[in-house]
């Protein structure tokens, strides 16, 4: 995404990486970069959270038109978790006796579920022999 966002810069289209490997992103030197410190996989924060997103995404925007030093970083004002702001580190990805049973059955039902779309989009399938 880093590299991504340089070569686009590049051609003259301003760009805001949103992310939270905070090393690696800055290491690739982007022009702009909104850092969440959130598990991997959630920059624009929790789903379901629509509040939190927006927030986020309009930091990014903020960032666009405001950030005129290269390599600028802003650190999005979020938090995982209230309670315990940095207990998802200490969770995220974690199996363990504690959860292992239900992490395989998730698996097996999503496995189900993947399934069962693949027939269903199969069977109705326009017959292209005709």
């Amino acid at each position: 995404m880093s590299l991504g966002a340089r070569q686009i810069e590049e051609a003259g289209i301003p760009t805001v990486v949103i992310g939270s490997a905070r090393d690696i992103v800055e290491e690739c030197g982007v022009p702009r970069f909104v850092f969440v410190d959130f598990p991997l996989g959630n920059p624009c924060g929790k789903p379901d959270e629509v509040a939190m997103q927006h927030s986020i995404v309009g930091l990014a925007l903020d960032s666009l038109e405001k950030a005129f030093a290269p390599r600028t970083t802003v650190q999005a004002p979020v938090r995982w978790d209230d309670v315990d702001p940095d207990g998802w580190r200490e969770r995220f990805m974690h199996v363990g006796d504690d959860n292992r049973q239900l992490l395989a059955d998730a698996g097996a039902e999503r496995k189900r579920l993947q399934e069962e779309i693949r027939q269903r989009d199969t069977s109705t399938e326009p017959d292209r022999e005709g």
